[in-house]
């Protein structure tokens, strides 16, 4: 297992966050670290959470090495970009599959709720059609809200880092390797200041 567990998730293989997960590994692994590139598009299992949390909904075996590698490492990259104000379907469905109630979190006698995924950091790479300042001071920045603190952080990882790639719709090809090359020099630093192995 790796130290570090890089989540693209982009349905299209040919996309700039499959691009920028590829470099940020590259970047990471430069940096001393062993990383692992998942890749959701390529995984088989139903994005569908059929029975919501008070039933179980039996694991696919690619979900089950997900679990693992998210335990076995110190650190989850999340590479996703940004429609319709959300992330894509396919990386919901692998979050609300993924994290299970009793494995990802719990809530304790008083209803408070305990990320069960403390002592490992992550970094969000977010790629958008829309200017920062839009989605801050406009939007109110409602997806990193949602997967940095209502998930992620909820789950008990932090610090979570941001990077924000865009706008990129009318990128041109040198500044689309501008980009690549902040996110591998991104990731060469990253693996610098990795939280200390977990134990769990």
């Amino acid at each position: 297992m790796a130290d570090v567990l890089v989540i693209d998730g982009h349905p299209n293989h040919t996309s700039l966050c499959a691009a920028l997960a590829q470099s940020h590994a590259e970047g990471l692994r430069a940096g001393g670290a062993s990383v692992e590139v998942l890749a959701l598009r390529d995984l088989a299992f139903d994005p569908v959470l059929h029975v919501d949390y008070h039933a179980q909904q039996a694991l696919e075996p690619d979900l089950q090495r997900a679990q693992a590698a998210i335990k076995a490492a110190r650190r989850v990259v999340v590479l996703t970009p940004l429609w319709w104000g959300s992330i894509p379907a396919l990386l919901k469905g692998f979050f609300d599959r993924t994290l299970e109630r009793g494995w990802a979190y719990r809530y304790l006698p008083n209803g408070m709720p305990e990320g069960l995924l403390a002592g490992r950091s992550a970094r969000v790479i977010l790629t958008t059609d829309s200017p920062g300042y839009y989605l801050r001071f406009i939007q109110g920045d409602p997806t990193i809200k949602a997967l940095v603190r209502s998930t992620l952080k909820f789950c008990g990882l932090r610090p979570v880092d941001v990077t924000r790639i865009g706008p990129v719709h009318k990128a041109d090809a040198p500044q689309r390797e501008r980009w690549l090359a902040e996110v591998k020099s991104t990731g060469q630093a990253d693996a610098g200041r990795l939280p200390a192995a977990s134990q769990d």
